[in-house]
Order: structure tokens, then C-alpha cells, then sequence
């Protein structure tokens, strides 16, 4: 349960991206929310090529209002597979071709070129209070920093990942697109022994902003806000063929770190196939009741227990979120 305490303490978060439409909608949620403090952003290869991820977060950042935030570049292709991005669902430039202009900030210049593990577990252990994860990418980065410095779960209060599929996928008939991008770092994920929530698509795609009010955004002269409302327009889907409306997409996982109560969680194992063929990259979440043949047969294996979105309140967040890009929210 919330208390009023609670709900006055800042939350410090670190987003691990690869901007991105919808990244782009959570950086911006996340720069204008009053309870998080940004301390930090990492950038990987995933929806474009790495150097095209970091020009569009410092574009992000500054529409924002937030330009001095570190950034630092991550790691350029999965641990093993090829890079494969995803231009065809976010445009060429990654930021859905809307003719953004450059960042004042060069990609060179991020963070005086601290790499992504680096600034990761820096601003981790330099963290007051423990920090916040959110990656809502592959997640090649955070497996580099578990595997290199795993002293850092100790000041993680929670990893909230936007990956995986309980029913459908969207990158192949049942696995999520951050997932089957780098299905290696995921498993190693589930291993951090950090509280971890998954945001999958069974929620993620529910989130829709209503056209109207992606209309009210894109005519608004606050550039980020307007910024906001050309992404929306951009993202889809379509809930009306005469005014769409845009799914938050992303940024719904930062709702959950900032309204956790807006979304329904069970802890079921969860763990990733890897093994090659049209299965690889699926989350396999276990919601049975009880134990199967298999277990019987052939022992039980060990599963990290992960908090699983099942469902979400979309009309909860679609206000929270708007509340927070048009600067009403308290």
C-alpha cells in the first residue's frame, strides 16, 4: 500500500533506451514527472544503430527542457546476434521522420564519452537512495553491467522492463521484439536477484491516448508537448479512421514505476528460450496452478520469480500521462 510519504519521495531512475518513438514518449514522461529524478540515460543498438539512438535521445532531452542529463553510448549490436532494427515501425532516423533538427549536444560529446557501463554503475552506486531501472530496449546493455559489475544490485530498489509476451508477439508469433533482439541478455536479466517487473506487450499495446487529445498536443506552442503529440500521432494504432489515436507505448512502463497501482502483477517464473528456431526469444511465463508431467517426471528446475503485467487501468495513465507532458499534473 502507498502512503502519503511515499508519494512525496522522489523515485531516482535510470533509462536504458534505444529511441525510438515510444522511448522518446517515456523520456518525456520521465523529465516532467515531479517524483522522478532522471539521473541518468544509456543508449543501445535496437528500433536504429546506436549513434542514431543517441543523437535522438539528445534531441528528446532538450524538447524536454532537460539537455544536461548524462547520456552515454552502449553497446552497438546484441551479445551474439546481428543487429536488427526496427526502421520499418519507427522511420529511417528512428524518431519517425518528423525532420527533428540536431541536437545542440553532438553524440561525440555525451557525457565526455563515458560508455553505457560505466555511467550505469556510477550513477547507481552513487545514488542516495536505491535507483530505479527502466529499459525499454534490448537489453544488452544492463546484461553488460550485471555480468561486469554485479555489485551494483545492491543499490537497485527495482528493474521495471518494458520486454516479453505472456500470449502474443510482435517480432515473431510469440516473442517481443526487445526480447527476440537479444534473448542472451534478457535471460541474463532474470538472474540479477533484483526485484523485477515485466511490462510486456499483453499491456503495453492497451494504452492508447484518445485522438482528441493527441490533436490538443500536437497544437500545442510548448515544444515538448508538441513533440509528445507528433510521436502519439506517429505510434498509433488507429482507434478511429477519422482521429486516431497514438499508444504510450513504452512509456507505460514509466507509469508503473510512477503509479505501480495502475497495473495489475502477478509473480509467476519466467524464463527465455534460446534455444535456435521459432521459438527463440519467447518469455516463457508459467501460469499454472500446479506442477506438470514434466516436473513430476523430470524434477523441478529453478525459474526466477518475476512480477508479470496482466492487466493495466489505460484510462489511470493515459491521464497521468497527459497530466505530466502538458505540466498539470501535481
Amino acid at each position: 500500500m502507498t502512503t502519503p510519504s511515499d508519494q512525496q519521495q522522489t523515485i531516482p531512475v535510470i533509462i536504458d533506451c534505444d529511441t525510438g518513438v515510444d522511448d522518446a514518449l517515456a523520456l518525456l514522461l520521465a523529465v516532467r514527472h515531479p517524483r522522478l529524478d532522471l539521473r541518468a540515460v544509456t543508449c543501445v543498438a535496437g528500433n536504429t544503430d546506436v549513434e542514431g539512438v543517441v543523437r535522438n535521445t539528445l534531441t528528446v532531452l532538450e524538447r524536454a527542457g532537460a539537455p544536461d542529463v548524462p547520456v552515454a553510448r552502449g553497446a552497438e549490436r546484441p551479445l551474439i546476434e546481428a543487429v536488427r532494427t526496427a526502421r520499418h515501425v519507427h522511420g529511417h532516423d528512428g524518431m519517425g521522420d518528423l525532420g527533428l533538427p540536431a541536437p545542440t549536444r553532438t553524440a561525440t560529446a555525451a557525457d565526455d564519452d563515458v560508455d553505457a557501463v560505466t555511467l550505469l554503475r556510477r550513477e547507481i552506486l552513487a545514488s542516495p537512495r536505491p535507483v530505479t531501472l527502466i529499459p525499454t530496449a534490448p537489453l544488452t546493455n544492463i546484461a553488460l553491467l550485471l555480468r561486469t559489475h554485479p555489485e551494483v544490485t545492491g543499490n537497485i530498489e527495482r528493474i521495471v522492463f518494458m520486454g516479453g509476451a505472456v500470449a502474443t508477439g510482435n517480432a515473431t508469433p510469440v516473442a517481443e521484439f526487445n526480447v527476440w533482439h537479444d534473448p542472451e541478455a534478457a535471460a541474463i536479466l532474470l538472474t540479477a536477484g533484483v526485484p523485477i517487473t515485466m511490462y510486456g506487450l499483453d499491456v503495453f499495446e492497451r494504452v492508447i491516448v484518445p485522438g482528441p487529445d493527441v490533436r490538443r498536443l500536437r497544437a500545442s506552442a510548448e515544444p515538448g508537448t508538441r513533440l509528445a503529440g507528433e510521436l502519439l500521432a506517429h505510434r498509433g494504432p488507429a482507434t478511429d479512421a477519422s482521429d486516431p489515436g497514438g499508444g504510450l507505448g513504452d512509456a507505460g512502463a514509466v507509469c508503473a514505476v510512477i503509479d505501480p497501482e495502475g497495473l495489475t502483477t502477478h509473480r509467476l517464473p519466467v524464463e527465455v528460450s534460446l534455444a535456435p528456431g521459432p521459438a527463440r526469444g519467447q518469455t516463457l511465463v508459467d501460469r499454472r496452478r500446479r506442477v506438470g508431467e514434466s516436473e513430476l517426471h523430470e524434477g523441478m528446475r529453478e525459474q526466477p520469480l518475476v512480477d508479470v503485467a496482466l492487466d493495466v487501468d489505460v484510462a489511470r495513465y493515459v491521464k497521468l500521462y497527459l497530466g505530466t507532458v502538458e505540466r498539470t499534473e501535481a
